[in-house]
């Protein structure tokens, strides 16, 4: 069954999305992915929210524990997971890897944005586990 999501959990989606399109409007697509995740990163510091990048998260594979098994791009408020793109064909296996990110990390709510689009809105997707 749904559980909804906190209010913490959507403020920080708002905030999320509101620093994705502030950058957007700033930069315009094209540029690196690491370029993108500084400028949210400063937005992040900026608004006080917390936050870390490449956070390594450890994989348990039966009794294997496999230390780094996946890197989150940005980990805001040990809540939501945002994995940021810079790429002009969009591959749906992202949605896909964002899930088993949610899925790993017991956490609720990802956000997956790629810069290399037009309008920033067509970037942004919200998965909710």
């Amino acid at each position: 069954m749904f559980k909804k999501l906190t209010d913490r959990e959507e403020f920080l989606a708002t905030q999320i999305v509101d620093i994705a399109f502030k950058i957007h409007k700033e930069l315009g697509p094209g540029l690196l992915e690491s370029v993108y995740e500084k400028c949210f990163a400063y937005e992040l510091a900026d608004l006080g929210i917390n936050f870390q990048r490449q956070k390594e998260v450890p994989i348990i594979y039966k009794n294997l524990n496999i230390e780094d098994g996946l890197r989150l791009d940005i980990l805001v408020d040990d809540l939501v997971i945002v994995e940021l793109k810079a790429q002009e064909n969009y591959h749906p296996v992202w949605e896909a890897q964002l899930l088993s990110y949610l899925k790993l990390t017991e956490k609720r709510l990802g956000l997956l944005i790629n810069f290399h689009v037009p309008l920033m809105k067509s970037g942004i997707k919200r998965l909710i586990l």
